[in-house]
């Protein structure tokens, strides 16, 4: 399974079509490239803002407000884009209105068949906390792609061991991660969470990110990071368990993601965080010990 995530600069689309219209440029080359899986960005739907000029984008809660009426539109684009290109979408994110002026940051992926299947984000960040609009998900989900059980965790949600570890012990072995982040510190948190989730749980993980300055936006004012696939740091993947990466200007970042040897690969593991994962549950070590010296 070859999957493709993005590096995706933001723009500033004078409309819907036009965004559109980019879209199908960026997945259309995903899909020349063989991907069968492409993953856009945390809160791309907040590039939609842009449309509905000043008074609008520079206000965050007037423009989750705005983007609203293309909801349909998004998901009729993406759900097209997926079955003409015979890829499964991950689009990102768009900030759902969830009634009485509250949103929910969701994770749409849009099948080749038709289907539409969605994550919503469980852990808010600070900047999500503070609007005081925006709400946590309360379902975890695994979806079944091709034979293979794939999670999603958006952005912060990758930096939080349990759930993921719950996504695996339901038969996931690859984390999609969405992400968007405006600091090289909160660009290195999202990584060596998604590092960390790679190697307790032995698993694949795929993070897309945004780029660029958005100065018009004030959710996606900067933008940080480089996209990357990332396996376990053991034997048979890189040493720091980067598969594959963006760099410079570079749009996507593609591996080719071989399930059947990655669960072969377990009988040779140097280490076995999955499989040793209940031994810090005992009883022994629910509680620490407290010696104090004078």
């Amino acid at each position: 399974m070859r999957i493709a995530v993005s590096r995706y600069p933001v723009g500033s689309p004078a409309s819907f079509e036009e965004f559109a219209a980019r879209q199908a440029l960026v997945l259309g080359e995903a899909a020349a490239a063989g991907a069968r899986i492409a993953v856009l960005p945390e809160y791309l739907s907040l590039e939609l803002a842009a449309s509905f000029g000043r008074p609008i984008f520079s206000d965050l809660c007037a423009s989750l407000v705005a983007i609203q009426q293309y909801r349909q539109r998004w998901l009729e684009l993406f759900s097209g884009r997926a079955r003409e290109l015979d890829m499964h979408v991950v689009a990102g994110s768009f900030l759902l209105d969830g009634g009485n002026g509250r949103f929910r940051n969701r994770c749409d992926w849009l099948t080749p068949q038709g289907l539409h299947l969605w994550q919503d984000k469980l852990q808010l960040t600070g900047f999500e906390k503070n609007t005081g609009i925006i709400d946590p998900g309360d379902v975890l989900k695994v979806f079944e792609i091709d034979g293979i059980r794939i999670g999603v965790a958006i952005c912060y949600d990758s930096e939080f061991p349990l759930p993921v570890r719950r996504q695996y012990e339901a038969g996931a072995r690859l984390l999609i991660v969405p992400s968007c982040t405006d600091t090289a510190a909160g660009a290195m948190r999202v990584r060596i969470g998604c590092l960390a989730r790679a190697l307790e749980n032995r698993m694949f993980v795929a993070q897309s990110v945004t780029a660029g300055l958005a100065e018009w936006s004030p959710a996606l004012d900067t933008n940080t990071g480089e996209a990357a696939i990332y396996a376990p740091m053991d034997v048979g993947f890189p040493s720091d368990g980067v598969l594959a990466q963006t760099d410079g200007q570079q749009l996507w970042a593609y591996a080719d993601l071989d399930f059947a040897a990655f669960e072969a690969s377990r009988k040779r593991a140097q280490v076995a965080n999955d499989r040793d994962w209940q031994s810090q549950l005992q009883p022994a070590l629910a509680h620490a010990v407290v010696t104090c010296v004078d």
